[in-house]
């Protein structure tokens, strides 16, 4: 499988049916690119895949031994983000400290990198913030808006996510717009009322010509860090509702255009059959992006 790489940069963070999927063993190495070809879905969209390093690894060795180590598992099937054919996009999201030192290790593959998150405003008295032209000019692409950490932990409600998603579209780069249940929701049976709320509030003035750049993550909160997966079957489920929803803000053709990523605790064993499945377009990983082999593995998905 030839892959194309972008690097993101961190800001900061049941039942059967819900059980992890058996899939094939890890790859152990490059040559295992090779062993499955990425299929693009029947509407010709790119797969897509993330791996969210939150606030990990502790030293800036530990994070160029981890990329250097993804990036041999790629070996020359490893392509630029703008070669679309035959490719599987592939984000990382390191802290901010290393993605100039992560960026220099990878860039012989193709890497470009990105930020996983923003402050909506230009400039100004904001401690601790990042602006969107700053993580711009050092060459990213993505940013990450409206993450459950983001949500749960430091109060990012969808007012800000708006903001924050209108800002990186301003600035030409383009936003992954993470949005989901929690598990009181998941309980309660609001699920896609949740979903269809979010993705109102947070796309709210964004078009129909931007929504080319915008990138859906689904992420059922109670699935995130427990080890549990939502099943493929209920996953892609959800993901045809998003698309319903989107058509009905926008239109068929940005509904079908529309790369949505599954995220909730991905593994090499659940993978294969979320891959699987018509509408899910890639995942957004946690824990296994943290393991080379595993996340290497994982973006060598087999379908």
């Amino acid at each position: 499988m030839k892959l194309s790489i972008a690097l993101a940069a961190t800001f900061a963070a049941g039942a059967s049916a819900f059980a992890p999927s058996t899939g094939r063993p890890a790859a152990t190495s490059s040559n295992a690119a090779a062993s499955s070809a990425t299929a693009l879905s029947a509407e010709g969209r790119q797969p897509i895949m993330a791996g969210n390093w939150k606030m990990n690894p502790a030293t800036e060795d530990d994070a160029l031994k981890l990329a250097t180590d993804f990036s041999k598992l790629l070996g020359e099937e490893a392509c630029a983000v703008s070669d679309f054919e035959g490719c599987t996009e592939v984000i990382l999201f390191p802290p901010f400290p290393f993605i100039s030192k992560v960026k220099d290790a990878v860039d012989e593959v193709g890497i470009t990198v990105g930020a996983q998150g923003i402050f909506f405003e230009d400039k100004g008295a904001y401690t601790g913030s990042v602006a969107a032209s700053m993580v711009k000019s050092v060459g990213c692409e993505y940013i990450l808006c409206g993450h459950s950490e983001r949500r749960a932990l430091m109060g990012d409600d969808d007012v800000n996510i708006n903001k924050k998603v209108k800002k990186v579209l301003e600035s030409g780069m383009k936003p992954i717009l993470c949005i989901g249940e929690t598990k009181e929701e998941f309980d309660l049976d609001i699920t896609k009322d949740i979903c269809a709320m979010q993705l109102s509030k947070d796309l709210f003035g964004v078009t129909k010509e931007q929504m080319a750049d915008v990138v859906i993550a689904y992420e059922p909160v109670w699935a995130i860090g427990t080890g549990l997966v939502c099943g493929a079957n209920e996953a892609n489920k959800m993901h045809r509702f998003i698309r319903e929803k989107l058509a009905g803000m926008y239109d068929e053709e940005v509904a079908k255009a529309t790369r949505i990523q599954y995220g909730g605790s991905v593994t090499p064993e659940s993978v294969d059959a979320l891959m699987s499945m018509p509408e899910i377009d890639g995942c957004l990983v946690g824990g296994a992006s943290l393991e080379a082999v595993k996340f290497a593995r994982i973006c060598n998905f087999e379908s």
